[in-house]
């Protein structure tokens, strides 16, 4: 511990006289962005990028001008790599992770942090043991108008919240390639893949006491699918004494994305479709504004959902993510790259460095999934405070 503690403190020293050091591990949709991202900030610098097949990978690095690593090790080996940004595929996040660690490097690691909870207890203890920032990427948080329904709930504008619900939901046909997307052992399905909804669910609610979801595949088995569940329907009762329902799949012609929080004094529906968040309050007038600060950031949110059907849609790694997206995910790089300057971390997201985010959300899908292939309630485990 007294070894890590001087490096670590060594390495804020040296982060003062030079930019950051980034290694990127995986350049696919979200991965290919960061490394783009970084390389244009302020007090940041990508030294190398790191992808499995390498074509990707190999072409982000030609595009921004940096290193290329086949091999993982030979990333984290770096000395000039003091951070780890991991977006692989779901099911390989916990060997970058451990590795990053056990190297000091400071990790940022994409949701679904892991796809159970021994994998996602292991990562953030091993970070927590070396000394080193872990950060889990759970980007709405980083969108400016959820960040002021967050702070709506902390002030007790809509009194006590008793009731949330979430919906994002869809409908797919069939692809002639299938991805590490729809199979449930590499992505964990549609409520670890798109875990931003449950994710957010908790952080206003806080932990589940007991929940029980019921799903299955009803829709889209045979050639051009996957084996994931295209139907999930999740009911949580909360510690607090609130409740909670979730659906989500693509197995629905009616596609949706939105989000309801109920309060003993107010309610607010956080509206992904038409891009906008409202507040209602008993003899009041209704409050309306964007879930972007930017204007055209709402606007491009909204044509993206004109030309899609409700709230399932995936990244594609030939193209580059949507403005809205790379405005939260610059503020999300920003917020990591201060943590490691050792500026304080806003209450806010807190969550998201102490391990509390990532746990919670993992132990919650990890118990809907138990549930739903035991067809009983389950009890969440409880994650401790940190």
């Amino acid at each position: 511990m007294f070894y890590w503690s001087y490096h670590i403190i060594f390495m804020k020293a040296e982060m003062k006289m030079k930019p950051i050091g980034f290694g990127i591990v995986g350049c696919g949709f979200f991965g290919g962005e960061f490394a783009r991202l970084l390389q244009e900030m302020e007090g940041a610098r990508v030294a190398a990028v790191q992808g499995g097949s390498g074509k990707s990978a190999r072409a982000v690095a030609e595009e921004i001008g940096c290193g290329f690593e086949e091999r993982l090790e030979d990333l984290v080996r770096r000395d000039d790599v003091d951070a780890i940004v991991v977006a692989s595929p779901n099911h390989l996040h916990r060997e970058p992770v451990l590795l990053a660690a056990r190297h000091g490097k400071h990790v940022f690691c994409e949701k679904p942090v892991a796809l159970s909870n021994e994998d996602c207890r292991d990562m953030t203890e091993a970070c927590r043991s070396a000394g080193v920032r872990f950060m889990a990427g759970h980007i709405l948080h980083f969108f400016d108008g959820i960040e002021r329904v967050k702070r709506w709930i902390r002030e007790g504008v809509i009194g006590r919240p008793i009731a949330i619900h979430s919906e994002r939901t869809g409908w797919e046909e069939p692809k002639p390639d299938v991805s590490w997307k729809k199979n449930e052992r590499e992505s964990g399905g549609h409520l670890f893949h798109h875990i931003h909804e449950l994710e957010l669910m908790l952080a206003l609610m806080g932990a589940p006491a007991e929940l029980y979801m019921a799903g299955d595949n009803v829709a889209h088995r045979g050639p051009g699918f996957g084996d994931e569940d295209d139907v999930l329907l999740l009911t949580l009762r909360f510690a607090n004494g609130g409740f909670g329902t979730l659906q989500t799949g693509s197995g629905f012609r009616w596609g949706e994305h939105y989000m309801k929080i109920n309060g003993t004094e107010g309610a607010i529906r956080i509206d992904f479709r038409r891009s906008a968040v409202e507040l209602r309050k008993p003899g009041e007038r209704t409050v309306s504004f964007g879930l972007h600060d930017e204007p055209l950031d709402n606007e491009e949110r909204i044509r993206i959902y004109e030309v899609m059907d409700g709230g399932v849609i995936y990244g594609d790694p030939q193209k580059r993510p949507p403005a809205f997206l790379q405005t939260a995910m610059r503020r999300e790089m920003r917020c990591f790259l201060d943590a490691i300057g050792g500026k304080p971390i806003e209450d806010d997201k807190r969550a998201l460095f102490d391990g509390t985010g990532a746990l919670l959300s993992i132990a919650t899908a990890s118990a809907a999934m138990s549930s739903r292939r035991s067809g009983v309630p389950q009890q969440v485990p409880i994650v401790p405070d940190r």
